[in-house]
């Protein structure tokens, strides 16, 4: 099975996001076709969360799992440091007061 690039999955992700009017922007764009993606969540009361993909190498499995979580300029510097080790890294933010990210979603969850 082959697998997307990052910048299909970063803009199909966006295409869902807008649909269900969730404001979200790239702020760091990755390598096109095999950058890893954080996806931050911005709650717009200061908090903030971060995720990526993680692979469990015993089931192949691969899920959203969260990375980092706490006041958001802490979760900035964090995503800053992933970017020092990783200039590959694509780095999506989300801004939604309910929490909401998608990723859960079959297509998005699995993928």
């Amino acid at each position: 099975m082959s697998r997307l690039t990052a910048d299909f999955w970063v803009r199909a992700y966006l295409t869902r996001l807008r649909l269900a009017d969730i404001p979200a922007f790239i702020t760091a764009k990755g390598d096109p076709t095999a950058g890893a993606v954080l996806v931050k969540l911005a709650t717009l009361d200061g908090s903030a969360r971060a995720y990526h993909r993680s692979f469990d190498l015993m089931t192949g499995a691969r899920a959203w799992v969260l990375l980092v979580e706490g006041p958001e300029p802490e979760v900035d510097a964090t995503i800053a440091r992933q970017r020092g080790f990783d200039p590959d890294l694509w780095v999506v933010e989300i801004e939604d007061r309910k929490g909401r990210t998608l990723l859960d979603e079959p297509g998005l969850s699995d993928s």
